[in-house]
């Protein structure tokens, strides 16, 4: 049963128009991400994507945001293009990735990523450095002048010069041909190769010469590679520079035997370019962390390869970066630490972990390896910046709200929200906490988003939302999944953390690991018993949804159980055994999907037991669930399903399919078709009334002249956004 019900935030009962009941004004709300910290301590740096002019991409800005919360945000870029990466030099420049034009280039040359700085002292942006094949992610020490820089090259290339002229070859005779000799080929939607990223210091190549009439001078740049001969290691890995700027601390990624991958950590002699390989285990893949003040040791993460019978667990690990060393840090603690930064006397490290659909702060004593959680609020924490006076700050977000900047006493756990650039927008309902047990006795737990006139004369239609992952949670704010559209629509949506979730103990993923249509379906099952018995709920009139892992889970739940009136599946796994051969990963999945188990897991063994309508959702660029997959699920839907196409072939079941997306719909316009899609399939079959697809679909349908009476806690669409 449930037996705890926590509101966590509410709205006037019926729910006002907000932004939520008009997907135009939802896109068009302005997006936060990424935190850096000057070195005085006395402002945050974070990017602002906004909706560009023709509504087609999203664009990202710098802002400064006072970290004593006194001042309010103020906007340091503006650019068609946006910027990114930004983080600061120990001089209290300001460093960033972009693809504007840089105003002294020749007008004919096309931009390329480069990397920009403002000045400490303030005054415009320049270019640093720029190349044909652009610059990626960028590296500052904390306490030495040292910027590392990591930009793609072509593999015959000897020098910037000679990648220059291959680069332009390629482009002038239309080559876009390449050639493996290894595995992957692609990432989620990236076609790997045909150059590799290899990591640079960013040096003054000679005398400054100041413009003509003026006194601004610019010493040129060159780029010193410290990394030659390292190949493809660094496609997927994470670098982190000492506070010295001596020594980079890289994951490297080597191919073994039969097609895999192991993942091991290298240092980098940033003087010399000397790699020495410190940390290698054929049971464990590692991963580096943030060093420590006195350049001296580092916070690592090591995860379990897995196997059928093992799921896969992470650990943090101590390294001594001169000796190579490495000791356990709070294995005792039954939690997946992310670390982040360390305290500014090396005597402890902050962490944040998911824990019971949460995420919140913890300091780990390295000496006891004793936890204590800072924050206990029902928020998530990212982004953790610590300064050198101790004080923290951190992007926080949950369901209630997106992310915004705050400041964090990691003494008394007390936080702060500063003066960020983006307000929050008001909700459409409310959201509780819903606790009850599975059949087995293991505590289960999801958020539930109500709307605001849902009650017992008035019970809202339930929507049971499946994360993806599956390793996951859902415990912060989504852009892509986010409830409150449909909660302003009237539906209840439930979001429940089955087995194979983070943020509950290893034993509650293991309880799912190679059994995804045991426990976490049944788990699932029970969550929704539990919800559907209040009476605000309308047992009567339910969906289920979900993507990727959720997807998976959609289809399971479409096949062996006719308890729903609608089925949204979106990036969806279906036949496991092909899945996993045609993944842009299979190393990792066929480590858990052995032969054995999927017989026992795939979906698409139960098609002719599905009998509820099925909205498939999938885009063509998606890697990490290729549309075979998708493609497969339709045709066994329309062909061999309980609702099979008629002799006529008509049929309830709709394909939304999206040949320029990924695994996600990342456009704002299809977005905004795919949000509207999946209320239409909703309203026909969970409300029985005609909902207006979207007109860019280019279809046309009637729409009934007298509407059926809204859902509860429905409200009128908002007035356009005038801001």
């Amino acid at each position: 049963m449930t037996d705890v019900t926590v509101p966590t935030t509410a709205a006037a009962d019926p729910a006002p128009a907000t932004h939520f009941h008009d997907v135009d004004r939802f896109v068009r709300l302005p997006r936060l991400s990424g935190l850096t910290l000057s070195p005085d301590g006395r402002r945050l740096v974070t990017g602002v994507a906004t909706l560009n002019a023709k509504g087609t991409g999203y664009s990202t800005a710098l802002w400064s945001v006072d970290t004593a919360g006194e001042a309010p945000a103020v906007r340091l870029t503006r650019s068609a293009a946006g910027e990114t990466g930004a983080v600061f030099t120990a001089d209290g420049d300001l460093l960033f990735t972009s693809a504007r034009p840089d105003p002294g280039a020749d007008d004919a040359e096309e931009p390329v990523t480069a990397l920009w700085a403002i000045p400490a002292a303030g005054g415009e942006a320049r270019v640093v450095h720029g190349r044909p094949g652009g610059l990626g992610p960028v590296l500052t020490a904390a306490d030495a002048d040292v910027t590392i820089v990591r930009a793609n090259v072509l593999p015959g290339a000897r020098d910037e010069a000679e990648d220059a002229r291959l680069r332009d070859a390629r482009k002038t005779a239309g080559v876009s041909a390449i050639l493996h000799a290894g595995y992957p080929v692609r990432f989620w939607d990236a076609d790997l190769g045909p150059d590799e990223p290899r990591l640079f210091a960013l040096e003054t190549g000679g005398e400054a010469d100041p413009l003509p009439g003026t006194t601004d001078a610019v010493a040129p740049t060159e780029l010193r590679p410290i990394t030659v001969g390292i190949g493809n290691g660094l496609m997927h890995a994470e670098q982190v520079l000492s506070p010295d700027g001596a020594t980079v601390l890289a994951g490297q990624t080597l191919a073994v035997a039969r097609a895999d991958l192991r993942d091991v950590l290298i240092r980098v002699d940033v003087a010399t370019g000397e790699r020495t390989r410190l940390v290698e285990d054929a049971d464990w893949d590692y991963a580096p962390g943030p060093i420590s003040p006195d350049s001296t040791r580092a916070v690592v993460v090591r995860e379990r390869r897995t196997t059928p019978e093992q799921a896969a667990q992470l650990q943090l690990m101590l390294l001594d970066l001169r000796t190579g060393d490495v000791s356990p840090l709070a294995h005792d603690w039954d939690r997946w630490g992310h670390p982040h930064a360390w305290l500014p006397d090396g005597s402890g490290v902050v962490v944040t972990a998911d824990q019971d659909g949460r995420g919140p702060v913890f300091v780990i004593d390295v000496a006891s390896s004793a936890v204590r959680q800072v924050t206990d609020d029902a928020a998530a924490y990212t982004d953790v910046v610590v300064g050198r006076d101790g004080a923290a700050y951190a992007l926080r977000a949950s369901y209630a709200h997106p992310a915004e900047p705050v400041r964090v006493d990691l003494a008394t756990g007390e936080v702060t929200t500063l003066r960020g650039p983006v307000t929050r927008p008001e909700l459409p309902g409310r959201l509780e906490e819903v606790r009850t047990e599975a059949a087995d006795g293991t505590a289960l737990r999801a958020w539930l988003a109500l709307p605001g006139g849902a009650g017992a004369d008035a019970p809202a239609p339930l929507l049971l939302w499946i994360h993806g992952g599956p390793l996951g949670s859902w415990n912060s704010w989504s852009w892509r999944w986010c409830p409150w559209l449909l909660v302003a629509q009237g539906y209840a949506v439930l979001l429940p953390d089955p087995a194979l979730s983070t943020g509950y103990g290893q034993d509650f993923i293991q309880r799912g690991w190679g059994a995804w249509g045991e426990a976490p379906y049944t788990d699932l099952m029970d969550v929704t018993d539990a919800v559907v018995a209040r009476d605000d709920i309308d047992e009567t009139r339910t969906a289920a949804m979900g993507g990727s892992f959720g997807g998976y889970m959609a289809n399971w739940v479409a096949g062996h159980t006719d308890r729903f009136d609608a089925i949204v599946t979106h990036a969806s796994l279906w036949a496991l055994d092909n899945f996993a051969r045609t993944t842009d990963m299979s190393l990792y999945w066929e480590k858990e999907l052995s032969p054995a188990m999927t017989d026992a897991n795939s979906p698409h063994r139960a098609v002719e037991q599905i009998r509820t309508p099925v909205l498939v959702i999938h885009g063509d660029k998606d890697y990490r669930v290729p549309i075979n997959e998708g493609l497969r699920l339709w045709y066994e839907l329309l062909s061999r399903s309980g609702l099979p196409a008629d002799d006529e072939g008509h049929s309830p079941h709709r394909f939304l399919y999206f040949p320029d997306e990924n695994h996600w719909v990342l456009k704002p316009q299809n977005a905004k078709v795919w949000y509207g899609v999946v209320a239409a399939f909703l309203a026909e079959h969970v409300l029985g009334r005609e909902r207006p697809l979207p007109a860019e679909l280019g279809l046309t349908r009637a729409v009934a002249e007298e509407p059926a009476e809204e859902p509860a806690g429905a409200a009128a669409e908002g007035p356009a956004d005038a801001r």
